[in-house]
């Protein structure tokens, strides 16, 4: 029978080492960070009704219309793989009637987005996301915390030079008349547009600001600004979010003209980019869905959050990253009695929390001492037959080349001191 050979799906991918470090790096400093704001973390399924991404991102969104991995199983339910994690979030947060514990309530989660789209640098069929959602609050206070929260874990993993960009595109009382607006200036220029604006231009004009069609971005030059349409509580809360952030000390410009892609959001919007990515540059975005938790069943719940694309963040993260982990101890050994003692010496250093690697099947010394050179181990123990009648252990430093011999009792200590100079 013929072997075959496979590969991954088109628009996934195997996250190997040494990436793998990058994206642990970025993990741990995510909930170190979130831990000290009071977020705590979700494990929400990846697999979610396809009637919650309907309803809150929005039937004509190019999500729900032409990006989703939706089937049917086999009791004739419409499931899908999770586009993001907001509605999936909300419907865990009414579901677990999470509403009758004291507000605000923060979440963070993690894991893989799944969106079926042309694969491009930064954004695969399969991609990861941290996600943050915080419920209870409209202040305006919430939301600058978090957007302050998120250049503190920026900063963290090493990034610098992002863009922070804000804006506010309304709530339910000014949208309306923004939305006429649009209608009016569009009603000109509708067969300039792609068809899929045209179709926006009769269910949501707003979405035609978001195309990325270059014809499109052409036609909306001159466009009304949504802020010019904000009502007497938008202008107030989109005032106090600046004013807190210059407070923070955060970095900002207002973009009027940024708006979300998905319909769910209200007032603040927010997104985090950069240059160094090219034409899709947003590493981080987000901002406010006061009535998304209402409409799944909820009571009415204010809402914020963003979320952080990994891909996007391990591309950046790599040109200022710390050298790959590496084991601090390697060894060598010659002859049978002595590679089954350094056994019982590697099992020793690793129930101290070193990371110990020993020679295997025979080989020589000196292509031990090889394998050594390429795993970058920090030190060398070797011992042979004549070592092991001494009781002493050889030891070669292979960062400064420095050698010598000690006893085999003490090589614990001794390295456990020596290791911390390295």
């Amino acid at each position: 029978m013929k072997k075959q050979r496979y590969n991954a799906v088109k628009g996934v991918q195997d996250i190997l080492p040494p990436d793998i470090y990058i994206w642990q790096k970025i993990e741990a400093a995510a909930k170190e960070i979130f831990r000290v704001y009071g977020f705590q973390e979700l494990r929400l399924p990846i697999m979610e009704p396809t009637a919650i991404f309907v309803r809150s991102i929005g039937e004509t969104s190019d999500i729900v219309e032409k990006e989703m991995y939706t089937f049917t199983d086999k009791g004739g339910r419409s499931i899908t793989l999770r586009p993001e994690g907001t509605a999936s979030a909300v419907r865990c947060y009414v579901q677990n009637h999470l509403y009758n514990l004291p507000s605000p309530q923060k979440f963070f989660y993690s894991g893989p987005m799944f969106r079926y789209e042309r694969p491009q640098k930064g954004r695969l069929r399969q991609f990861y996301q941290i996600g943050v959602e915080a419920f209870g609050v409209s202040e305006p206070k919430l939301d600058a915390e978090i957007i302050a929260m998120l250049r503190v874990f920026l900063e963290r993993i090493g990034l610098s030079g992002l863009n922070f960009e804000i804006n506010s595109i309304g709530c339910e009382k000014c949208r309306p008349g923004y939305r006429d607006a649009l209608l009016d200036f569009f009603s000109s220029r509708l067969d300039s547009l792609c068809p899929d604006c045209k179709r926006r231009y009769e269910q949501n004009p707003l979405r035609i600001l978001d195309c990325k069609v270059d014809a499109c971005i052409e036609q909306r030059k001159d466009a009304p600004v949504v802020s010019d349409f904000l009502c007497d509580e938008c202008v107030s809360h989109f005032s106090e979010l600046r004013s807190i952030l210059e407070m923070l000390d955060v970095p900002y410009v207002v973009n009027p003209t940024m708006v979300r892609g998905l319909d769910y959001y209200t007032r603040t919007t927010f997104e985090v980019t950069s240059e160094r990515l090219g034409a899709q540059n947003a590493v981080a975005a987000g901002g406010r869905y006061d009535r998304l938790v209402e409409e799944f069943g909820g009571p009415p719940t204010p809402a914020v959050g963003f979320a952080v694309g990994m891909e996007r963040l391990v591309a950046l993260v790599k040109d200022t990253a710390d050298s790959v982990p590496s084991p601090e101890v390697f060894i060598a050994t010659v002859g049978k009695d002595a590679a089954q003692k350094a056994l019982l010496i590697a099992e020793g250093f690793r129930a101290k929390g070193v990371w110990v690697e020993v020679g295997y099947e025979g080989a020589s010394l000196r292509s031990q001492m090889r394998r050594a050179d390429r795993f970058n181990a920090n030190y060398v123990l070797i011992l042979g037959e004549d070592e092991l009648k001494r009781g002493r252990i050889g030891w070669k430093n292979l960062k400064d080349g420095s050698a010598g011999e000690v006893g085999i009792q003490e090589v614990y200590d001794f390295l456990q001191k020596n290791l911390n100079k390295i």
